[in-house]
């Protein structure tokens, strides 16, 4: 009886260790993180090989994490099989760093093994990496990118990152390790003041509930770009104006020459003034050197003014013309009037005409013309007319001839019982000659003489 007791144990020892769960168990993952305030799970690729007989196969642990897959999975004798186990926490979780716990596998006999799994928890700001690439005042553009630094799927990821040259708001997506670039358009008005050298892009990065900020570098290369423009209007009063500007990024020395001649430059202004100034033989050199700092504009203001210049040449020009006429002329006749009191308070007016011969003529006759309303007082000068013609309203002098350089005086007087108020105007007189057998005419000035209606007492 003993005996067939020890048998029937033998034979039960042998049976469990047959059916008793057998498993290769291999993790083919590595790297697994969790992201702490992330209600993501981790996930471990596991290789299960089935040494034993056909089973099914539960995970749990003690230690409080849920697992998955939950319930029971079917595994056939000698199949190997490819299991995602996701691991994440039950409630508060405050771990950081590298974390191992102990789970098990167990059988449809209850039998089991127990496993290591190691995962990593860190922190949200130290999964991501960002920056961006070089860029210069020319770019249009700049690629700035989020890089996944650990093992960790991000399904839904908010960014906004800002810089002193754009502010960029995006939502996407993340893999383990994966990155991504986003092209950012720019404008230029934004930075054409900044200089070159590095800057800082700032991010705030939120998934799920967690939020973290980042900071990350732009480089913003060096380029000289000057560019320069000339304006000029105005003839007389010329204006010119040389603008330089600097669209670059780096300070740009700058120099402008500008040449005038030695007459033009005394009759030019500057503003402002030129730093050096150099003549050579005709030619005067203006020199300004100048400093520009991005995004600044240095202006030169050049005037010259011809007005001046322009009526000196204009007066001489008269003066020549005035001589040329004036020796050209062989009579000149320059006529006066001025008032004079008579008795009986009647309006009056002396006329004078003084005829000056600038060359030898003959047969000359000067011929005045008497104004409306008015007759002629029979007193004449020294010269008395030859004749008085009062229905045509002429008065008239001869001469045989006048010599070069003679000079007569014709004057009378007018006067008229109405009175004149204003301005009264004598119609011009006029010469009549000969010159070398030909015959010529002369005309004097338009005298004016200004009245107002006023008593006087009787004079002579």
């Amino acid at each position: 009886m003993k005996r067939m007791f020890i048998i029937v144990l033998i034979f039960l020892l042998i049976l469990h260790s047959v059916l008793a769960l057998n498993l290769d168990v291999k993790k083919i993952s590595s790297n697994e993180v969790m992201i702490f305030g992330v209600k993501e799970p981790v996930i471990f690729d596991l290789e299960i090989t089935n040494n034993g007989a056909d089973d099914n196969i539960k995970f749990y642990n003690l230690v409080g994490f849920e697992m998955f897959p939950i319930g029971t999975t079917p595994i056939a004798v000698g199949e190997t099989k490819k299991i995602q186990l996701k691991v994440s926490p039950i409630g508060e979780f405050e771990y950081r760093g590298a974390y191992t716990f102990e789970y098990f596998i167990r059988g449809d006999d209850s039998s089991e093994i127990k496993k290591e799994l190691t995962f990593k928890i860190v922190d949200l700001k130290n999964s991501f990496e960002i920056g961006s690439g070089d860029f210069d005042p020319d770019s249009n553009s700049v690629e700035i990118y989020i890089n996944n630094k650990v093992n960790f799927n991000f399904p839904k990821i908010s960014a906004k990152l800002s810089s002193a040259f754009f502010n960029f708001q995006e939502n996407f997506s993340l893999a383990p390790y994966e990155k991504k670039n986003f092209d950012i358009q720019l404008n230029k008005e934004d930075f054409k003041k900044l200089m070159a050298g590095f800057y800082t892009l700032n991010s705030e990065i939120s998934v799920e509930e967690q939020e973290t900020k980042l900071e990350g570098v732009i480089k913003f290369s060096e380029k000289n770009i000057v560019t320069s423009t000339k304006k000029s209007y105005g003839l007389i009063v010329n204006t010119e104006i040389i603008e330089k500007t600097n669209e670059g990024n780096v300070v740009s020395k700058s120099e402008t020459i500008l040449k005038k001649n030695i007459i033009s430059r005394l009759f030019t202004s500057f503003s402002p003034e030129p730093d050096i100034v150099e003549r050579q033989g005709l030619i005067v050199y203006y020199t300004w050197i100048k400093d520009i700092n991005p995004g600044e504009k240095f202006g030169i203001n050049i005037k010259t003014n011809w007005l001046l210049p322009f009526l000196i040449i204009l007066f001489i020009i008269i003066i020549v013309i005035s001589a040329k006429i004036y020796t050209k002329t062989n009579l000149v006749l320059k006529k006066r009037v001025s008032f004079v009191r008579v008795k009986g308070g009647e309006f009056a007016l002396k006329i004078s005409i003084i005829v000056n011969a600038r060359k030898y003529i003959e047969k000359v006759r000067i011929i005045d013309r008497l104004p409306p309303l008015v007759k002629i007082y029979e007193r004449f000068g020294v010269e008395k007319p030859l004749r008085i013609d009062e229905n045509k309203r002429r008065i008239e002098w001869d001469f045989e001839k006048l010599e070069a350089g003679e000079i007569r005086m014709l004057s009378y007087l007018i006067y008229s019982k109405v009175g004149v108020i204003g301005k009264f105007a004598l119609p011009k007189t006029t010469a009549i000659y000969e010159k070398e057998g030909e015959i010529h005419e002369s005309e004097s000035n338009t005298a004016f003489f200004v009245a107002e209606q006023r008593k006087e007492e009787l004079e002579e």
